[in-house]
């Protein structure tokens, strides 16, 4: 199962160019924790998000204490080898003890929250090397996952920083990756906000959120939604997914800087070279 789990957690990206997962539907609710390819790979992956969406659904309401424990005891603390080595990271690697184990005594949902992506790598690297963008500023890290872009902000003087994505495990994650970077973790929020009535930010943070074309267009609108109550700027970060670059969303941004990605990030994600941050610029459009 070793080449299994390799293929799942190191190229994510394919699977989601291929099935076009998308996210849980919204809920109506808003709970907050504070501050808490190739083809031939196919039937693979798909065999795994089943043994995923059969064993773990049922057991994801775990306490905090048990799944901070999991996360320490099955990840390992990454600084190098990204664009932001100045960010230490809980990820899934090869050495973690869970890399050999039967995925379906994972207990939770997909971890998305353990990978570093390219299109958050990007963006978190834009905010540290600009720290002007979000300094003093309120900002939305919009599906969160490992929490990095969050933390960026934080690093760079944000004047309030929250931290959304739907999974549970995430918003902890995200907290225990800033007690490694010795920041106060973000308010962290775990329900779908897209579609919601926007909240005053200053700044909304997407890093690797066009792996699904539904998604994008729900994006689409509520970000133009967010920008027309609320004058909010937005940023992009994404290593050029086919979602992303046929989306007609593509037409209303400009690219603000592109980054060459580590070695060990090219091989995870399938010979991808370089990943991009874009500002969304809807009054571009006629």
């Amino acid at each position: 199962m070793e080449a299994l789990f390799r293929h799942c957690f190191a190229s994510v990206w394919n699977r989601q160019q291929q099935l076009c997962v998308s996210p849980p539907p919204p809920t109506d609710d808003m709970t907050m924790l504070c501050p808490v390819t190739p083809l031939k790979y196919t039937r693979y992956v798909q065999t795994l998000v089943r043994a995923f969406k059969q064993t773990s659904r049922q057991r994801c309401a775990q306490s905090e204490e048990f799944i901070r424990r999991f996360i320490s005891d099955n990840t390992e603390i990454v600084g190098e080898r990204t664009l932001t080595p100045e960010i230490k990271l809980r990820l899934f690697t090869p050495n973690c003890t869970f890399w050999r184990e039967r995925p379906e005594f994972w207990p939770f949902d997909d971890p998305y929250w353990a990978i570093y992506w390219p299109g958050g790598q990007a963006l978190s690297r834009y905010l540290l090397n600009n720290p002007g963008v979000c300094g003093g500023k309120t900002v939305l890290d919009l599906g969160s996952g490992c929490g990095a872009s969050a933390i960026a902000a934080k690093l760079c003087g944000a004047a309030h920083v929250v931290a959304n994505d739907i999974d549970p495990v995430a918003a902890v994650a995200t907290h225990m990756n800033c007690e490694l970077n010795d920041l106060e973790p973000p308010v962290c929020l775990i329900n779908n906000v897209i579609g919601l009535k926007p909240e005053a930010f200053d700044l909304i943070l997407l890093g690797d959120m066009f792996y699904d074309e539904a998604l994008a267009t729900s994006l689409h609108s509520w970000l133009d939604r967010c920008i027309e109550v609320h004058g909010t700027k937005v940023l992009i970060g994404d290593p050029g997914r086919a979602q992303f670059e046929e989306h007609g969303i593509r037409q209303l941004l400009r690219q603000l800087a592109q980054f060459e990605l580590p070695e060990s990030v090219r091989e995870e994600n399938y010979g991808l070279t370089c990943s991009g941050v874009w500002s969304y610029r809807p009054e571009l459009c006629n």
